[in-house]
């Protein structure tokens, strides 16, 4: 049921439905729509003053090609959604070659290849962030949810400890601000 709440925040939002559009017919393998611009639509509906898409820093979109795991591959990915709409950020990242390159801009040890779109969904660093959403050939919204709706429907900034270290975590609060953001959403730390 609470994937029913997500999908009518999605629908009621023109730019990020046309968003999900051009990701769909962009030809990315099991592309996304993920993260930040999620949340962003999600508290500003129900803690802000409403969704402005041209406050959006970025436009997740993740994608799975274990046959190129290059740099150069997120790259052509964003340039062929630009090419599509040039409007959104968009970045794209193939979550099968996050291994190749985590450990060393973010640190810590080795990281296992991902096989899976959830599976990558899910260590992403906060639990209301670690949301995808797609359309499918029907134009109806899938949901990816590996830690369930709750925080970020309810509004709650809680840590992933997956891949967030406390430290990391305590840099992206500061650099986010969402308790300022959006009033009403609540901190766990």
């Amino acid at each position: 049921m609470r994937e029913d709440e997500l999908r009518d925040l999605v629908e009621r939002s023109p730019w990020l439905v046309r968003a999900l559009g051009v990701v769909r017919d962009s030809g990315l393998p099991d592309a996304w729509i993920g993260a930040g611009v999620i949340r962003d639509l999600v508290w500003s509906e129900r803690y802000g003053d409403g969704f402005d898409p041209s406050s959006v820093r970025d436009v997740d979109v993740v994608f799975l090609d274990a046959t190129d795991l290059s740099r150069d591959n997120d790259d052509r990915a964003t340039e062929r959604l630009v090419a599509a709409w040039p409007e959104p950020p968009w970045e794209a990242k193939n979550q099968a070659a996050v291994h190749t390159w985590y450990p060393t801009k973010f640190g810590g040890g080795p990281v296992a290849p991902f096989r899976a779109i959830a599976a990558a969904v899910a260590t992403w660093p906060e639990y209301a962030t670690a949301v995808a959403v797609r359309l499918d050939a029907h134009d109806q919204i899938v949901v990816c949810a590996p830690h369930g709706l709750g925080d970020l429907l309810d509004g709650v900034w809680r840590r992933n400890p997956t891949r967030a270290s406390p430290e990391i975590s305590r840099q992206r609060l500061a650099r986010y601000r969402p308790a300022e953001r959006w009033p009403g959403v609540r901190v766990v730390t």
